[in-house]
């Protein structure tokens, strides 16, 4: 689905990515781990072509993935939708402003499919928490026909109730084929719903093991930016 190979990023003269690489297959969640400033955000813009790397490649399917805007969506930390348009009224208008011709029908199958309450379809977006806000944009990516989604700090101020409806919603989508990736700090969420976790820093991806994910000492060592030692 995805493979990103030797990656390389330079922002002036400092290198944030050295050789990133990684393969996520139909319907699998990454987890990418690391501090502030690690370069998450950066490798999300690579993908979806905001950045250009100096060299390395990023393919979705057999295509750069730039190529593909509709088959990758992206939902940012803070998602801003239209305030004065309802839930529905959003997802006519982004669907249209693609030049695409919504039908109710489906407009309501994707509502469902994200849990979004049936109340909420026609109240103006301004009264949506951050978690229905998430599952309108996913229900937009969906309608698109996105079978990847990138999701950056997800989690962040969601209560323990809404991230286990939101790691339900992920849940899913990967049984529907549907592939994840996600950047975050949240150890939790990485532990619940990742196939593959990843730990970002000094330019550089390194597998975690699950069991490391529940060792505070060697979790502490990695977000300080040490190298993953072996288990």
């Amino acid at each position: 689905m995805l493979q990103i190979d030797d990656l390389h990023f330079q922002y002036r003269d400092k290198a944030i990515l050295k050789g990133v690489s990684l393969r996520l297959d139909a319907g699998q969640a990454c987890v990418i781990l690391g501090g502030n400033g690690a370069g998450k955000s950066t490798l999300l813009k690579l993908i979806l072509g905001q950045l250009s790397a100096q060299r390395g490649s990023i393919r979705f399917e057999t295509t750069p993935a730039a190529a593909q805007p509709a088959a990758i969506a992206y939902v940012p930390e803070l998602v801003a939708v239209y305030e004065h348009l309802s839930g529905m009224e959003n997802l006519k208008y982004f669907l249209r402003l693609a030049g695409l011709k919504p039908q109710m029908e489906m407009l309501t199958q994707q509502l469902r499919r994200v849990g979004l309450p049936e109340n909420a379809w026609h109240q103006r977006s301004a009264a949506y928490s951050k978690g229905m806000r998430q599952k309108l944009v996913i229900a937009l990516a969906l309608a698109r026909g996105a079978q990847l989604i990138l999701l950056d700090e997800p989690t962040t101020g969601l209560d323990p109730s809404a991230i286990q409806t939101f790691h339900e919603l992920l849940q899913r989508l990967r049984q529907q084929g549907v592939s994840l990736l996600m950047v975050t700090h949240d150890v939790l969420s990485a532990s619940s719903i990742a196939d593959q976790l990843l730990f970002l820093s000094d330019g550089q991806l390194r597998e975690i093991e699950r069991s490391d994910l529940f060792d505070v000492a060697k979790l502490q060592q990695l977000y300080l930016g040490h190298a993953l030692t072996a288990a």
